[in-house]
């Protein structure tokens, strides 16, 4: 991660995908695989207790570990090999049963659901703040009048709170919509060199009976087989968080719109050291929604890149799993990073309804008297307070 991607993310997402978070929960799998292994009968519970209490992230060197993942074109060998030489140092019989009819790809797959689950629990929690701070803004300014604006220019009157209704929406069908791809992209992956599970040397019956120890220890879908080249799930769940990146970044656009100085009607809140300019200090310059539409801006390459990586080869990939890995971890940060931004900032939305009343006036001003009665009559303002109130009662309902 460069200088430039930290301000545009968060510190929790960042650690949720840093070498020694991915390197842990690979260690996770493991850990799980070999115990789950011994509980079948593939191996000495003797042996697996050897793995398992290896499987600490802090015995590992992992900066080393990625280090060495350039020549070994695999972050998992290098680990595997750390790990089995740890092993080694307690117990050297159970060297041979480390990572015991896995794969390179059941590891890492595993690992990124592991910490992709993290990092979706940090989405869910932030996105459920900017989502209750736009209700309530809308119940609270239901009618509360305002210039619509269609082609960027002065449209009818609409109130504040038919607007906050309107941005929250997308927001509640976004983290549905999240929340029902995870449940299906957010499983386990194991299937050894070919996708058979034939390395554990046992029938199918107890193969299958191992991955379904190991999902539930991990607390993971048993999809029933592997995923290594059916990448639609998983995909599917990097489109989802695209979508909510580009609602989010049309919420961010308007209010950046809406505070310009000649607008002035919503303003983000001005703390000490926030958004300030380096040359002209009475600039008060909207970081949050900046960050938003930065993530915006970068959130759609992310996505082409997993989409245009679906087309992989037979059933291991060469080039397309491995790019995906990279485009996954910056997605979510980015996401995240605007997502945050965003939940930090609407609570202290500075609303200036005097504005907003002046520039309706000033429209009003310039326009005949029977297109102001027309467009601009208080009936339409309740209109619109109506709507909102049905639509905030709408999507409470509608977000559980």
């Amino acid at each position: 991660m460069s200088i430039f991607e930290g301000y545009l993310s968060t510190s929790e997402a960042v650690a949720a995908f840093s070498g020694p978070g991915v390197v842990a929960a690979m260690l996770r799998f493991e850990a799980a695989l070999a115990q789950a292994q011994a509980d079948e009968g593939l191996m000495p519970q003797a042996i697996a207790r050897s793995i398992v209490g290896t499987c600490r992230v802090e015995l590992f060197d992992v900066e080393k570990i990625v280090r060495d993942s350039g020549r070994a074109g695999s972050v998992a060998i290098p680990l595997i090999k750390a790990l089995r030489e740890a092993v080694g140092l307690f117990n050297a019989e159970a060297v041979e049963w480390t990572h015991f009819g896995s794969t390179s790809q059941d590891v890492i797959d595993t690992a990124l659901v592991l910490v992709t689950r993290d990092a979706l629990a940090l989405v869910d929690a932030d996105l459920q703040r900017c989502t209750e701070t736009l209700l309530a803004l809308a119940e609270r300014h239901a009618d509360t009048p305002m210039l619509a604006r269609t082609l960027m220019q002065p449209a009818s009157v609409t109130s504040l709170g038919f607007k906050c209704a309107d941005w929250a929406a997308p927001l509640v069908r976004g983290g549905q919509r999240l929340q029902q791809a995870a449940a299906q992209a957010l499983q386990l992956q194991l299937g050894g060199g070919v996708g058979t599970l034939a390395q554990m040397q046992v029938d199918a019956q107890r193969a299958a009976a191992v991955r379904a120890r190991v999902a539930a220890a991990l607390g993971l879908r048993d999809g029933g087989g592997a995923w290594h080249t059916q990448r639609d799930d998983w995909v599917a769940l990097g489109c989802a968080l695209g979508l909510l990146a580009g609602s989010l970044g049309k919420l961010a656009a308007d209010l950046a719109l809406l505070g310009q100085h000649e607008v002035g009607e919503l303003m983000e809140p001005a703390e000490t050291g926030r958004g300030i300019s380096t040359v002209m200090p009475h600039k008060r310059n909207p970081v949050a929604s900046m960050v938003a539409l930065a993530a915006a801006q970068r959130v759609p390459q992310r996505v082409a890149a997993l989409l245009a990586g679906m087309v992989q080869q037979h059933e291991r990939a060469l080039g397309a799993w491995q790019a995906e890995q990279a485009e996954w971890s910056s997605l979510w940060m980015a996401a995240h990073g605007g997502l945050r931004a965003l939940a930090t900032a609407l609570p202290g939305l500075r609303v200036d309804t005097a504005r907003m009343q002046a520039n309706i006036d000033s429209v009003c001003a310039e326009l005949p008297g029977e297109t102001v009665r027309a467009w601009f009559a208080p009936a339409q303002v309740a209109m619109a307070g109506v709507q909102a109130r049905q639509r905030v009662a709408e999507l409470r309902r509608a977000a559980g």
